[in-house]
């Protein structure tokens, strides 16, 4: 049996019909890797340089994308809101090193 990930739309809290689905794995860890990426995406392109932890957080909870993983037993254990907000700190501290553009070559 396989995992699938599905997607909530933050901004949409309990609208169903936002909802899609992201894919269909055949380990609970590929199915989690791409949940991750969902959240990555999202936060990287929510993200402005300056902004805090909290923040760009905010914005997640209001906006992001909220994957989530149905499959067989043991059931891939991944929150979304969980690592966005290890995430966001991440994030935050990379700024500006690793994440603004590099500067054109002479």
């Amino acid at each position: 049996m396989n995992y699938t990930a599905f997607v909530d739309d933050n901004y949409h809290y309990m609208d169903k019909s936002e909802r899609y689905e992201a894919g269909t794995y055949l380990t609970a860890e590929e199915a989690v890797e791409a949940a991750k990426q969902i959240v990555l995406r999202f936060l990287r392109s929510a993200y402005k340089p300056g902004e805090t932890t909290k923040e760009l957080y905010d914005q997640y909870v209001c906006f992001g994308e909220d994957p989530f993983i149905i499959g067989p037993s043991p059931l891939a254990d991944f929150s979304a809101w969980d690592f966005a907000k290890s995430m966001c700190q991440v994030i935050c501290e990379e700024e500006p090193t690793n994440l603004a553009p590099s500067p054109p070559t002479p």
